[in-house]
Parts: structure tokens; C-alpha cells; sequence
């Protein structure tokens, strides 16, 4: 029976299922970037507010604590706005003809509360309690930055899966003592004197294993399906 096909096709064929080898990485290659950049994480992207409201100015500037605008971080899964009478406390004395805060003061006319757009946001399918992480030592700082160095505030990590099971595994990498979860830049700890008049003493920083166990985090369990998805 003569031949059918020629002998080049033989490499013709070893030409395509490489080349489709090729093509089918490229595509894989191209779609982990597409999903892990700015445009789909939207990290590191600022979002319209109705007021340019300033991180830095109030935290590094003038040292407010974070719970002074979102107060329910420590008992609830949310932490919360501010309510225009938080903004108003200052603002009514402090810049109160301010163009910038014309917003506010409508705000507080009217007692419509300010639509604030969320920086961040998980998808409705996953759990997440704020006062949880509050209790067991993970900082402010760890999921949202250097929230203290930002005239606007922006989105820090991605909250892609991996990056929170990142942390789960290893929370020994993030967790701190209970005085330093609302400090920035992880600050040096230090006990308070029982004399107030003498200076405060510093101590030697408990390393992550140790505070690990005295939380009594269970780190096995963190990487339970059910603790993100319930």
C-alpha cells in the first residue's frame, strides 16, 4: 500500500503538539498575571470617596486610634464607619467652612450617613470577623498596611486564598502582643511602671511561636474549609 502521508509530516505533527504545548502555558502564564494584577486586585488603587478622607493626616498627624472611627473592630465581624457625628466631634469646630468637607456638613443636615465606597471587600461566600483577628493579635497593619502613611487610602494586599492561607499557616509571621495590634511599623512594647513617675521599663519582645500559644491559636486548624467558608 503506497504511503499516504509524507515523511515531513512527521514532524509537522511534533511541531503542533509543541506548539500547542507552548500556547496552552502562555495562556496559563497570562491568566495568573490577569488575575493578580492591579486591575483585577485592584491593590495599590485609589477609590473615589465622597471626601478625600486622610489616613495619614489623622493617624500619623494627629495620632488617632484606630477605633475612634471604626469602633465595633473589637466585638463585631465588621469594623465598622464612623457616623457623621464622629466626623462632626472635630469638624464643627476644626475646618467647618472647609469645601472639602462640604459633604460632611450636608451629611449631617440632613442625617443621611456618607456613602463611603469599600476599599475592601470578600467575596460573599467567605467569613471574616475582624474582632476575631483583633483578639488573637493580627494588627491592623497586616492586612491593611501602612494605612498611617496614606494621604488616600488604598487597597494593601490582594486577599487572594493563597494570601490568607498564607498567614494561616503561619501566623507565628504576623501576630503581636495585644498592646501593639493598633500601633503601626511595630513598634517596641513596653510595661508600664507602677510608679508614674518613673520611666517605663522595656522588655524582650515574645517571639511568634510564643504568642501563638499563649492565644491558644490551634494552628491546625486554621486551614479548616469551614473557618473562611461557612
Amino acid at each position: 500500500m503506497a504511503q499516504l502521508f509524507p515523511p515531513s509530516s512527521n514532524a509537522l505533527a511534533r511541531g503542533t503538539i509543541y506548539g500547542a504545548v507552548v500556547i496552552l502555558g502562555a495562556i496559563t502564564w497570562a491568566g495568573n498575571e490577569w488575575i493578580r494584577s492591579s486591575y483585577v486586585t485592584q491593590v495599590n488603587v485609589v477609590r473615589d470617596q465622597p471626601v478625600p478622607f486622610s489616613h495619614d493626616h489623622h493617624v500619623s498627624g494627629l495620632g488617632l486610634d484606630c477605633r475612634y472611627c471604626h469602633a465595633s473592630v473589637e466585638t463585631s465581624a465588621f469594623a465598622g464607619m464612623p457616623a457623621t457625628e464622629t466626623c462632626m466631634g472635630c469638624h464643627s469646630i476644626i475646618w467647618k467652612d472647609s469645601p472639602l468637607l462640604a459633604p460632611v456638613r450636608e451629611s449631617w443636615r440632613t442625617r443621611r450617613p456618607l456613602a463611603w465606597t469599600r476599599v475592601y471587600d470578600v467575596p460573599d461566600f467567605v467569613y471574616f470577623n475582624h474582632s476575631i483577628h483583633i483578639a488573637k493579635g493580627i494588627g491592623c497593619e497586616s492586612c491593611h498596611g501602612r494605612v498611617d502613611r496614606m494621604p488616600l487610602m488604598r487597597k494593601a494586599v490582594s486577599l487572594h486564598m493563597e494570601w490568607c492561607l498564607d498567614c494561616h499557616r503561619h501566623p507565628e509571621q504576623e501576630i503581636r502582643e495585644s498592646e501593639a495590634v493598633f500601633a503601626f511599623g511595630r513598634p517596641e512594647r513596653r510595661i508600664k511602671a507602677p510608679d508614674r513617675s518613673a520611666p517605663s521599663t522595656t522588655k524582650e519582645p515574645l517571639s511568634g511561636e510564643q504568642l501563638v500559644a499563649n492565644y491558644g491559636i490551634a494552628k491546625l486548624q486554621l486551614t479548616d474549609c469551614v473557618i473562611c467558608h461557612r
